[in-house]
């Protein structure tokens, strides 16, 4: 795992987001206080509506329309983000400092312009070249996320790439703008298990080549364990657990980081079933009483109900929201089908490859 350095570029402090739904107001971001560094790889995790991509749209002033920050700040390289009203000074910001690649390229790319024009566009605009210079630099592009003769694919069409192609597009783009920060939001989750791989691979890569941070978001745990440095698990709105990737994987402590970790497909049984958490995430437009997660898990105690539990240390770098490690609750084990996760997945993908030929 790459070292991160120790100079923060983004912190985020008592961030509270708020949606106007329905003439309701829902809390979707419920005090999250983060901290992303220089050239690392920090992902955030958890099920769908948790709250990771609307936490990352206020960093480049995305949210919808009936949605604002409540209270709470976003410090950027010492620029207060929530003090940006308008589109023109988010341009500073957005796509030129912190750029976003979206789980479908297609949403990203327009599909009546070429792809070489799409990524020279780009170009011109944050790196002020000229067109001619922009062409030869969006080739050198997309030769570097690997497109097959770039020159001569420079003048197709969205629809002529096949969908691992088209998310490499979407990254050349976002490299053409020469961020700072990376956002990739689920940006795996429609590919194929081997193309997922490749673009893991080449994000990587490019980091290394590039020094960018990435804020990396998905539901899946497994992509995790091959990309990040440290890891945010989000639960309503909420970060109830955060640590470095082999704390996270190799000690959790939340019972929802264990389930996530149970759900693990490289962990189905031989007939094939997977375990998936039990219930449903609760509403987010009443104020929650007690641990969120209480009501889908195994392990709750009485006072999960009655009192949001606080952070508790378990080292310096890995901390959870459960009152599992407060010091007088009762000692409970870990789900055995986590214990020595590495060498199952890794005993796994042998037996894999085997049966494969």
């Amino acid at each position: 795992m790459s070292t991160v350095n120790d100079k923060v570029i983004l912190s985020v402090k008592d961030l509270v987001v708020a949606f106007d739904s329905r003439n309701r107001v829902l809390r979707a971001i419920r005090g999250v206080t983060l901290d992303l560094y220089e050239n690392e790889v920090l992902a955030l995790v958890g099920e769908s509506g948790s709250g990771k991509s609307v936490l990352t749209k206020t960093f480049t002033g995305m949210l919808e329309d009936n949605g604002w920050i409540e209270s709470g700040s976003i410090d950027y390289r010492g620029q207060e983000l929530t003090q940006i009203k308008s589109n023109e000074d988010w341009e500073h910001i957005r796509g030129a400092k912190i750029a976003t690649i979206f789980q479908d390229p297609m949403t990203s790319l327009n599909p009546i312009k070429t792809i070489g024009s799409q990524i020279a566009e780009v170009i011109v605009k944050h790196q002020k070249k000229s067109k001619q210079e922009a062409r030869d630099l969006a080739i050198n592009y997309m030769e570097r996320v690997g497109i097959p003769e770039a020159e001569k694919r420079f003048d197709e069409y969205p629809f002529q790439y096949s969908g691992g192609m088209r998310q490499r597009i979407v990254i050349a783009i976002a490299l053409a703008c020469r961020p700072d920060v990376l956002i990739c939001d689920e940006p795996t989750t429609a590919l194929d298990v081997t193309i997922q791989a490749q673009i893991l691979t080449l994000l990587k890569e490019l980091q290394a080549e590039y020094d960018f941070s990435i804020i990396f978001i998905t539901h899946d745990l497994g992509v995790v364990a091959s990309i990040a440095d440290r890891v945010a698990v989000m639960y309503a709105g909420e970060i109830v657990e955060f640590g470095q990737v082999e704390e996270i994987f190799y000690d959790p402590r939340h019972p929802y980081t264990w389930g996530l970790l149970s759900s693990l497909p490289q962990l189905a049984s031989a007939g094939g079933e997977l375990f998936s958490i039990p219930g449903t995430p609760p509403s987010l437009y009443t104020p929650i009483e007690g641990d969120a997660f209480a009501l889908r898990s195994d392990y709750a105690l009485a006072i999960d109900f009655e009192k949001e539990p606080p952070i508790f240390q378990v080292t310096d770098t890995h901390w959870a929201k459960t009152w599992l490690l407060h010091p007088q609750a009762p000692k409970v084990e870990k789900p055995e089908v986590i214990d020595h996760l590495h060498d199952k997945i890794k005993k796994k993908m042998v037996i894999e490859e085997v049966s494969n030929g």
